[in-house]
């Protein structure tokens, strides 16, 4: 274990002011525009990710949303790059 300090009431000696570098709070909000959506889903989807969502110490909702938001993208760089698959199949029906 470590030894306990000690503080004193002694001279600090020359300071040197550090400007403030860190961003205002406003610029640590990393959101995308949101919008709200009604949608029914199965109890089972719902009970599982709440149940991840418990034991990760997170909101489930998040959750949902961060599995779309991975399942859009993925498909979406899919159509830019010319990948043949079963959306390009029905977009040509």
């Amino acid at each position: 274990m470590s030894a306990k300090i000690k503080y004193t009431d002694e001279r600090i000696g020359k300071v040197k002011v550090v400007p403030d570098f860190l961003p205002p709070p406003e610029n640590l909000i990393f959101r995308e525009e949101g919008v709200k959506v009604t949608i029914a889903l199965s109890k089972r989807s719902v009970e599982f990710f709440k149940n991840e969502a418990a034991r990760h110490h997170t909101r489930y909702q998040q959750m949902i949303r961060r599995l779309l938001d991975a399942y859009a993208q993925h498909y979406s760089a899919r159509q830019v790059t010319g990948a043949s698959g079963r959306g390009a199949r029905r977009r040509a029906a």
